[in-house]
């Protein structure tokens, strides 16, 4: 590696994980220079095979450097391959870019006893090492998602970091909630220019104020209790928003498949779940909020009762919690069986009836059977759902990438519903703040047909409830 000429430039050694969770990582360090240690090429090509996330995002990373290599000397590897991304990210400045340095030759490494240098870590770590001695003068850091070799390296004195690019939030308590708390004097600041009217037995309300610029579309706006006032947000123009109120699904005149809310959360849930013009809809809660059974509910009165969507479809991503239970025997929808165990459990509750006897409900089920669809999520690439209400549940477990091949699946008069809790992640790699579920949320929330709210009580019983806040 030669000497880089700008000593306010850094170095980041990039390990075999960041390049196989993000190939595009090799664009994101900006002005600086990346170094990619010899081992770390052999890790990505005992990975490429296979038809899995992190295989094709090994392919992907070496067409890249295939590109960049393409017309590249011996001498422009020695100094430095320039990082021209051609539009893969976006850079702050046009000018902005650092280069590519490989390793070309043995380092002399002196790793401690305890660390020998025939694993692919270590290696890294001497790699690391050797180029903070030889230079001296430039921040070398290493990068890795492995917490495991940071704090190796920490120990040795290298400076390690995690792969933050790929982070939506800086922390998930920034999460958009989807609602928002109207102040006790709310009328009284927004109500000299107020106009309200009704349409379709619905009261709007176009008001202005300081507020308004703090919406988003389809909010879910409310003030106390004793009040009683709950409302979306439908249109935001300059500093105008036109609030809708929102249907109470609590009472007895307004049910969805037989059910009811149970608090201001599920009733706004509810009240997204049901509306047309809301082609995207993210629920977020905790166990027990009722995502699924609020999620199946209105999927199962707009199939059945309304006909808007030809068929409901559920789909999840197969991460266990404990040991896997390897390969299952039978169709696609056998082998998805045992994954839909929250499906089968709502579907339970939803056409549970005391009335017509074993011969309705066997017809009910038969009913039922036709119009939901389960499909796994590994075989949705060149799909194209029409009319379909597609329900993707555990989505916090999906990485960005696969929630936008998902989404993207979508056709015309296509509902889709995530569910997830961000709380509880199993995919290696993802956490709170990377999590495909918190980046869609984020990125749809500010469009006129998408909705999200967080539910927060849990309603399924004073046992659960005490365990949550309790274990």
């Amino acid at each position: 590696m030669g000497k880089t000429e700008n000593t306010s430039k850094r170095l980041f050694i990039l390990d075999t994980n960041v390049l196989m969770h993000d190939p595009a990582a090799l664009f994101r360090f900006h002005e600086h220079d990346i170094y990619l240690p010899m081992v770390v090429l052999e890790e990505m090509d005992a990975g490429k095979k296979g038809v899995s996330e992190v295989a094709r995002n090994v392919r992907q990373v070496s067409r890249f450097l295939d590109e960049l290599m393409r017309n590249a000397s011996v001498r422009d590897i020695e100094h430095g391959i320039p990082l021209n991304d051609r539009g893969i990210v976006e850079r702050m400045e046009s000018n902005d870019c650092g280069r590519l340095f490989f390793q070309t030759h043995t380092l002399s490494t002196a790793l401690p006893d305890a660390l020998p240098g025939n694993k692919p870590d270590n290696n890294i770590l001497g790699t690391t090492l050797a180029l903070q001695n030889e230079h001296p003068d430039i921040t070398v850091t290493l990068v890795s998602k492995d917490i495991n070799l940071r704090i190796k390296a920490t120990v040795l004195g290298i400076h390690a970091e995690d792969y933050y690019n790929d982070r939506v939030l800086e922390d998930v308590n920034l999460l958009f909630s989807g609602s928002s708390e109207l102040p006790l004097e709310f009328w009284q600041e927004h109500g000299e220019t107020l106009e309200s009217w009704q349409q379709d037995g619905r009261n709007y309300y176009r008001v202005k104020g300081p507020l308004v610029e703090s919406w988003n579309p389809n909010e879910c706006i409310f003030l106390p209790e004793e009040q009683g006032f709950e409302a979306l947000v439908r249109e935001i123009n300059d500093d105008a928003a036109v609030l809708e109120t929102a249907i109470d699904y609590r009472g007895s005149k307004h049910t969805v498949w037989g059910i009811n809310a149970r608090n201001r959360e599920q009733n706004f849930a509810l009240n997204l779940l049901m509306d047309p013009e809301v082609d995207f809809v993210s629920l977020v809660g905790t166990a027990g909020t009722g995502k699924t059974l609020l999620a199946l509910a209105a999927g199962l009165t707009q199939t059945l009762e309304d006909n808007h969507y030809k068929e409901i479809i559920m789909t999840r991503v197969t991460v266990p919690v404990g040991e896997d239970i390897g390969f299952l025997p039978g169709t696609e929808e056998e082998k998805m069986t045992p994954w839909m165990g929250a499906l089968m459990d709502n579907l339970e509750v939803l056409t549970h009836s005391d009335t017509g006897g074993d011969w309705a409900r066997a017809a009910t089920n038969d009913l039922l059977s036709n119009r939901i669809k389960i499909r796994s999520m590994n075989f949705m690439r060149g799909r194209t759902f029409l009319n379909k209400y597609l329900i993707l549940d555990e989505a916090q477990n999906l990485t960005p990438k696969q929630m936008k091949t998902l989404v993207t699946r979508a056709g015309p008069g296509t509902k889709v519903i995530c569910l997830g809790n961000v709380a509880q992640i199993d995919t290696p790699y993802v956490t709170e703040t990377s999590s495909g579920l918190t980046y869609v949320v984020d990125r749809f929330k500010s469009w006129a047909h998408s909705g999200h709210i967080i539910l927060t009580r849990g309603e399924r019983s004073r046992l659960a409830d005490y365990a949550s806040g309790i274990l």
